[in-house]
């Protein structure tokens, strides 16, 4: 079991590999079973004007947007996943915070111009769901640092979910409900 648990992390790891951006992460698993995700077309940024002030604060001058949210993560789809996420962060991006613990993985990592973020991965993967949000725009390091608390990234989560469930025509989406 072990051979095939290592086989299969060192093919994931290859085939990350060859999409290590949060495009293609995204699209690997857009499609996977119980999948929540979004990808804000330009016409609809307008329409997140919604959003809390707070949250508007942190996220600043948003230009893209990308969220999934996995659920029933097992150990081993917990590892792959984070792989994956590892081999997108490793391409260009920095690290800003990352947390690895035995029942929860937290990352920030970023793409700086100067001193202004240009590009945000926002990852939080536990026993039961990974969530991952890619953030591209000009933001404030310090307001992202923020998010590293889990009471602001499950905020911001649901803030951004709530504004987008709000903004989508009903006949377009009827079953989207972001509490599940």
């Amino acid at each position: 079991m072990k051979k095939f648990t290592l086989l299969v992390t060192i093919c994931m790891m290859f085939f990350s590999c060859g999409k290590a951006s949060f495009q293609g992460f995204y699209n690997n698993h857009k499609t996977d079973l119980g999948a929540t995700s979004f990808q804000v077309p330009n016409f609809m940024k307008a329409l997140l004007s919604s959003v809390s002030p707070e949250t508007k604060s942190v996220i600043g001058n948003l230009q893209d947007i990308k969220y999934i949210k996995l659920i029933s993560v097992s150990s081993l789809r917990r590892q792959q996943i984070i792989t994956e996420l590892n081999a997108v962060t490793n391409a260009g991006y920095l690290d800003m915070f990352r947390q690895n613990q035995v029942n929860n993985t937290r990352i920030i990592s970023v793409k700086e111009n100067g001193n202004v973020l240009t590009d945000v991965i926002l990852f939080n993967c536990d026993e039961k769901e990974a969530i991952a949000f890619y953030l591209q725009g000009r933001f404030d390091p310090e307001k992202i640092k923020t998010l590293s608390e889990a009471k602001t990234f499950d905020a911001l989560s649901l803030d951004l979910l709530q504004s987008y469930n709000s903004n989508i025509s009903p006949g377009l989406n009827p079953s989207f409900n972001p509490n599940h």
